[in-house]
């Protein structure tokens, strides 16, 4: 009973307008993800004409749920069910869990279908933008949950992360839309950086909004838009390099 009068007073006094603009953000990273992989994954998905690996299958569903479980929590928290809010965020802890590790294993598989297309360099310097990708959102989420206690850190890290997984969702528009006929296979690293830069507009917004209401911006969105960056930039040198080739064409060579 305590419990429960503690969350009313909880939700009462947390269930505020500017409390909603986490919601909206997250309703804009579900979009953002389902418009992008609209036409190259699900419209084809209910044609009944999309064919992949359970690997990848099992990726999307896992990446999607994320989008959908980020809606459901920044709700839970704008109308002050914090009870709720935190017992949910055990799931997110599973859920997370299963991206990373699906994540790693989509990465390989995009490299064991380059080596199937006759383009194994390329795959193997492509990797490095999905793996790269998902560490950066599990050191993220990681560092999230450390701050569960501190609200105005950990809603802004949750907010990071899901944008974080975002870049590959708007690429599938820069390729649809953008990309020059070809041959399949993995498309130069440098060409992934576009979509980032796109997708931290999102945390441009989160940071105008900051601005206007705290008259500062929370360090969380400086120093986490510029780390996101700056892993998108490196990822084409590092793509390039001989010891990448010779980490990621090892874990090529034991997935074989």
């Amino acid at each position: 009973m305590t419990t429960l009068i503690d969350d009313r007073r909880v939700r009462a006094r947390d269930a505020s307008p500017a409390r909603y603009f986490y919601l909206n953000m997250a309703l804009a990273c579900a979009a953002t993800a389902f418009l992008g992989f609209a036409p190259t994954y699900f419209v084809p998905l209910a044609q009944r004409t999309f064919s992949a690996s359970p690997v990848i299958h099992f990726h999307g569903l896992l990446f999607f749920t994320w989008s959908l479980y980020f809606v459901i929590q920044t709700w839970l928290a704008a109308s002050g069910r914090v009870v709720n809010h935190r017992a949910l965020g055990i799931a997110g802890v599973s859920l997370a869990t299963a991206m990373t590790i699906f994540g790693f294993l989509a990465s390989v598989h995009v490299m064991q279908h380059a080596a199937a297309l006759g383009q194994k360099d390329a795959g193997i310097g492509f990797s490095i933008v999905p793996m790269s990708g998902i560490a950066f959102f599990a050191v993220v989420f990681v560092l999230a949950i450390v701050n569960t206690r501190k609200p105005e850190i950990h809603k802004r890290l949750m907010l990071l992360a899901a944008v974080s997984i975002l870049d590959a969702a708007i690429a599938r528009w820069f390729i649809t839309f953008l990309a020059p006929p070809g041959p399949p296979g993995p498309p130069p690293v440098p060409v992934t950086i576009a979509p980032a830069v796109v997708a931290s507009l999102l945390l441009v917004v989160a940071m105008a909004r900051d601005w206007r209401t705290d008259g500062r911006v929370h360090p969380v969105y400086i120093y986490g838009t510029l780390a996101l960056l700056a892993v998108k930039v490196l990822n084409w040198p590092i793509s390039e390099s001989a010891a990448w080739h010779s980490f990621a064409g090892g874990i090529l060579a034991l997935a074989q």
